[in-house]
Parts: structure tokens; sequence; C-alpha cells
């Protein structure tokens, strides 16, 4: 799939594959992200490449900034992100539309529409309005390939940043691309200093911003004969589609005779098009994810539409949402419009997602949950899974970075109040880098009663183990120059060495000590654990352990770990002389999971968890005495 193929090969591909592969053809030279689902395998794909050089960078907003340099100096380059990454990169992001780009300039933005694996759901198509940027919008894979394999050459001849917007459908779901000979390579654009142009001073301003104004009428005069904006004609005229991206293959498969105008080149929008085939219809039917952004402009110009009162006000569309839109709109009854219902879900038991056998966070978890009275400030990583059964820890996951932020404004709040909660923040060391650093200065300066915890376990774990600063290596695994140590890094941030701890969150009682301590300081303090991730190099895993079934007397101390590899094979409740009803389980452990890390025998009481004979546990009463 990396290298260039013959115009007769169909390969089987995902939109992120094939984003990759039209990238590659038009010569991309640099590429540099932020893994983040669903758009992490764009970089890791085009780090492949031996023409490509491609890298992690420490945030998105970063990796469009090294994307921009190299543009600067007349190289193609991509930055890919998430949607809620291109919030980070934002700043960066609307100055580059202003001065525009040298080398050709591609942002992939991946939009997780249906937030499988985000905070929210946003439409980054607002991005391509905001900073009156070009915004591609491919339906499926192939289209993903050629828009890739176009967009450089578009920034290339406006000379501005383009928007590709894929969603998550796009980004994974699969089809047969057809590939084409790779472009000619281009050659690189010479950089010509020019600083009224590069350095946006308030005297400069201006002057771009009438050519943003230029640029932008001739874009609209694109966008209203582009190949990508296409009326596709229906013998049923009684109404008309108006959509892009995979909605319009929805809206394709509910109204298979509807005539149907589909943007794939939406920003800025070809309203002269959008008009001509309003007029040809008898009533027009917006289908867009995930906000009603075109439905919105075309009213605004006049055009009498239908849309998002008849659609799932979020989530994905599917056909069985537009065919009821449009059984709804043809009724012409008069009734309110309603969005097609939400098919009731089958009751089932429930199955909370965990955290992996073996890692590190359990055991931190395990404490943090015997705090009720402490407010938890959590952030975006695995650790956000400390929210969930059996744990219930976090308090708050706003944003990445924003643990440390939203505990200082807790603390500050509670300054002076007899009855202060203990406040906690924890944060993953790839966020910490992200975007953690700037809240634990303002930490430090201003001298929060927050007690910090770092989780250091060696990768970007969540997002399948890419490496970072902080774990020695570069992309593709090669030995770094350098490897973040955090205590110095903390302690240059302003945290008082006394205040620095390294802490090994197996140790079940020495961690509880550690972290008992630092709550009791009144100042800023920095927890570091150290496991690693178990699909990190340098995880060791040891034989499996069990369970002494004489010894165990269904306490239920080791199910509080939350480590999956225990599973309940008998439950009882039973009645206490006090009266009160106490629930017990008894456990086995699957020997395929366990990775021998002894977070459980440690929570048991009883000793009732073996390990390989060389080894002897200390049961947790007799650690406390």
């Amino acid at each position: 799939m990396l290298n260039p193929q013959p115009s007769t090969t169909r390969l089987l591909m995902s939109g992120n594959e094939a984003l990759v592969a039209g990238a590659r053809d038009a010569g991309v030279a640099v590429a540099a992200a932020y893994p983040g689902t669903p758009s992490t395998e764009i970089v890791e794909l085009l780090s492949r490449c031996d023409t490509v050089r491609a890298e992690w960078s420490v945030n998105e907003k970063v990796a469009l900034e090294v994307a921009l340099g190299a543009s600067l100096v007349g190289r193609r380059a991509l930055a890919a992100m998430k949607h809620v990454g291109l919030n980070v990169a934002a700043d960066t992001l609307m100055s580059a539309a202003l001065t525009g780009v040298n080398g050709g300039l591609v942002i992939a933005v991946a939009d997780d529409v249906g937030y499988s694996s985000s905070q929210n759901e946003q439409d980054s198509r607002y991005w391509g309005r905001f900073a009156h940027m070009p915004v591609l919008e491919p339906r499926d894979p192939q289209e993903a390939y050629e828009m890739a394999r176009e967009a450089f050459a578009l920034s290339e001849q406006f000379e501005m940043p383009v928007l590709l917007r894929l969603t998550t459908r796009v980004c994974h779901v699969k089809r047969v691309v057809r590939l084409q000979p790779a472009l000619a390579a281009p050659q690189p654009r010479p950089y010509v200093k020019d600083p009224t142009r590069w350095v946006l001073s308030p005297g400069n301003v201006g002057k771009r911003l009438q050519v943003r104004t230029e640029r932008e009428t001739a874009l609209r005069e694109l966008a209203e004969r582009s190949p990508w904006n296409v009326i596709e004609h229906g013998s049923d005229r009684r109404l008309g589609v108006v959509a892009s991206g995979p909605a319009a293959l929805a809206a394709r498969e509910a109204l298979p005779d509807a005539p149907m105008l589909v943007l794939g080149l939406g920003t800025p929008l070809p309203v002269d098009l959008a008009r001509r085939f309003c007029t040809g219809v008898d009533q027009v039917l917006v289908v867009e994810e995930s906000e009603p952004l075109v439905e919105g402009e075309l009213r605004a110009a006049g055009l009498a539409v239908h849309g998002r009162a008849w659609l799932p006000p979020h989530g994905e569309i599917n056909a069985a949402h537009v065919a009821h839109a449009a059984q709804g709109i043809l009724a012409g009854d008069g009734a309110a419009p309603t969005p097609a219902p939400v098919p009731e879900r089958r009751p089932v038991f429930a199955r909370p997602p965990t955290l992996c056998a073996g890692c590190g966070y359990l055991g931190v978890y395990f404490w943090l949950s015997r705090l009720p009275k402490a407010i938890v400030c959590g952030d975006i990583g695995c650790y956000t899974l400390g929210s969930s059964p059996s744990w219930n820890a976090l308090d708050t996951v706003f944003a990445m970075g924003a643990s440390l932020g939203t505990a200082g404004g807790v603390a500050k709040a509670q300054i002076g109040q007899a009855d202060a909660q203990p406040v906690l923040a924890v944060i993953g060391d790839s966020t910490f880098l992200h975007s953690g650093m700037s809240g634990l200065v303002n930490l430090t300066y201003h001298r929060a009663n927050v007690t910090v915890l770092l989780l250091d376990n060696r990768a970007t774990a969540m997002t399948g183990g890419q490496e970072n600063p902080a774990t020695g290596r570069t992309m593709g695994g090669e030995a770094s120059s350098m490897r973040v140590d955090f205590p110095k890094l903390v302690e240059s941030l302003g945290v008082r060495p006394e205040r620095i701890r390294v802490a090994d969150p197996y140790e079940l009682p020495t961690f509880l000590k550690v972290l008992r301590e630092e709550m009791k300081a009144d100042e800023p303090s920095v927890v570091i654990t150290t496991r690693p991730c178990v699909f990190a190099p340098d995880f060791e895993r040891t034989p499996a352990l069990v369970v002494d079934e004489d010894q165990c007397n269904g306490c239920t101390n080791c199910l509080d770990v939350g480590c999956p590899a225990l599973l309940v094979t008998r439950r009882e409740q039973r009645t206490r002389a006090s009266g009160t009803t106490v629930d017990l389980a008894w456990v086995k452990i699957d020997p395929t999971v366990c990775t021998g890390c002894e977070i459980c025998a440690r929570a048991c009481a009883r000793g009732a968890i073996s390990v390989p004979p060389a080894k002897r546990v200390i049961p947790m009463v007799e650690a406390v005495q």
C-alpha cells in the first residue's frame, strides 16, 4: 500500500489508509501529528514511506507548526489530528490561514461523529468558515484518496491551508480503492523573505485581510464549478437532497431516485449551484453531520429547506433516519417535524470498560476509590477509566491537561474553609507533556494546595502505545537523544524537591503511605508513578498468580483492584451478628490474562492469592501493622 501503484491497482483500504496513499502520490514531504482516534493511523502509515519525514509531535499545535514550517520553505506538508486536537491548534490555524502558505499544507482532521472515543462531538467544518479556508469532505475512502491527491495543489494554487475533514466512518470503514500512478514529484517552492506577509504585526494584518478577501472570492468561484460539487439527477423530483460526507451515502441508500447535490468542497458554499438545484425540485432536505451548517447558510441565502428538525440532533445519520425525514416531509400534513426515534436497546448486563491486567493505574485507583471526601480531577487517557466501576474515583474529566487547572480552581475556592476537601489531579505522562505543564506552573506559582498524581507509563497508551518524549524513543522505535526526567522537570516548574515523590503503584502499602503524606502537605506536591504500560517494550510479565480457595473468605477486597484477570466463581449474601448483610464473592485468576503484577495479592488481607515460590507477598494487614 505504501509503494506507488499502477493505474490498474485496486486495494481494500480504510479512509485513513487511502488518504495516506493520496498524500504520498502528491509528494508530501513532512507529516506531523499527535495521536488521537480516529486519526492516529494517518501519520503512523506515512512514517513508513521512505520519502516522508514524519513525527509524533508533543501536541496538535506543535504538529501544525511543524507542518507550517515545512510549508514555509516550500515542501508539501500534512498535519493530522482529531477534532478536539484542532481546538488545541486553533491559534496557529487562524494565523496560518491569514499569512497563507508556500508549499501545500493539508490539515487532516477526523471528527468523531457519534463520540465513540471522545469527550464531545464537534463539527470541524466551522473552522473552515471561521478561518476562511476551503474544506474538502470525502464520502468514502475512494474520495479520501482522490481529495488527498488534489488538496496539496489546491493549497498551493490559493496559497492557503486546506482542511480535509473526515469522520470516524470514513476513517475506519474499508472499501476497494482504485489507485492511480503517483503524480509527478513536485519541485520545492523557493522561500522568499517577506516580513510583511509572514510577520503578523498589527501593521501587516490589514494587508493580509485584504488578500484573504480576494482569495475567498476566487475560492467561491472555484466552488461553483468544482467537480467535487456535483448534481446527481433523479427521477423523483418531489424531494431533493443536499448532502456531504458519508451522510450523502446514507441519503442515497434511503432515496435512490431522489436528485442530490453532493458537496465535496462545501466551504465556501456554492450558493448559486445550490440555488439552481433547489429550483429543480419541489422540496429540499439537507443531510449533514453533525451541525446544521449548510442548512443555515442556505436559509440565509433565502432558500426554503428542511434539515436538522427531521434528523437526529447528534450522532451518525443512517438511511433509516433519512427515510423517516423524507416520509414526514412528503406527507405534507402540517405536522411538526420530529426526528427519527432512537431504537430501544435490548437490556444486557453491564460491561463497563476496564484497565488492562497489570496496568499500574490499578494500584492508583484502588486507593483513590477509598478517598470519598477528596475531589479528584481527572484527565484524558487510559486513566479516564478511573471514573468507571469498580473505582468511581474521578470527579471531573474535561479536556487534555485540564486536571491541573481545574484542581487549582477547586483549591483556590476552598481557601479559608475549615471543612476544605483534599484536592488531587490525575494526569498521564503524554498528556502532561501535551498540555499539563502550564497547569503545574500555575499551581506552583499560586502555591495551590493540590496533590498531583503524574502517571508515567512510558507510552501514549490510549491510542495504541505511541512514542513520546518520555519514552526515550522516536516514531519507529529509534532511540532518542533525550528522555524526559519527570522529577527534574516538575522541579524546574516550581515544585519543591521535598514534595516530589516517586512511587511504585504495585506496592500498595508503600504507595498509600506516600499518598497520605503528600495530601497532608499544604502546598503543591507531585507523586510520580513508574510502572510501564503492559504493551510497552520494557514491560516484564511474570508467572500468573493463583487463588487458594481454602484461604479465601470472599471479602472482595481483590475485586476492588478492578483487574480483568479476576473472575468471580460464586457470590453469596451473609448476615452478620450485628444484623448487617454483606455481599461476598469468591474468585479465580485467568492465567491467560494475568501478568503477575501482584496488586491483587497485596490487596488480599488473608494472603489467599499466591505467587511463584521464589517470592513472598506481604499481606495488607501485616504490612499496615
